[in-house]
């Protein structure tokens, strides 16, 4: 389903993207959490996406950086999911998102996009 979402993104977004790793992971890890805010004892399955790096607006030419990193949780989206249907929604909503933070969009103009 993430590679659906990536294929679904127009050719001139994919094209730009340079040094970010796209995984899915089951659950977010414990500072991932506390780095957003969450608590890692109740809201683990709260986390659907998340996005580590320095958005590509402010990037400039680096050598040698490891890669930003999207990752993508797998349990969270699917305790989020009513059926496979919604379930390919939220994941393509969430990768979008996140590659919005890679762009360099605030929460804000992500949600004007539906992306949030």
């Amino acid at each position: 389903m993430v590679r659906d979402a990536l294929d679904a993104v127009p050719d001139e977004f994919i094209d730009q993207l340079e040094n970010v790793a796209i995984s899915v992971e089951d659950y977010p890890d414990r500072d991932d959490l506390i780095a957003v805010g969450l608590d890692p004892e109740t809201d683990f399955d709260d986390l659907l996406g998340l996005y580590v790096g320095y958005p590509k607006i402010d990037q400039g030419h680096w050598d040698l950086v490891m890669p930003d990193k999207i990752s993508i949780y797998r349990h969270a989206l699917c305790d989020h999911a009513s059926d496979l249907e919604d379930l390919a929604t939220q994941v393509k909503k969430t990768v979008l998102h996140e590659l919005g933070h890679y762009f360099g969009l605030s929460d804000e103009r992500l949600g004007e996009l539906g992306w949030h």
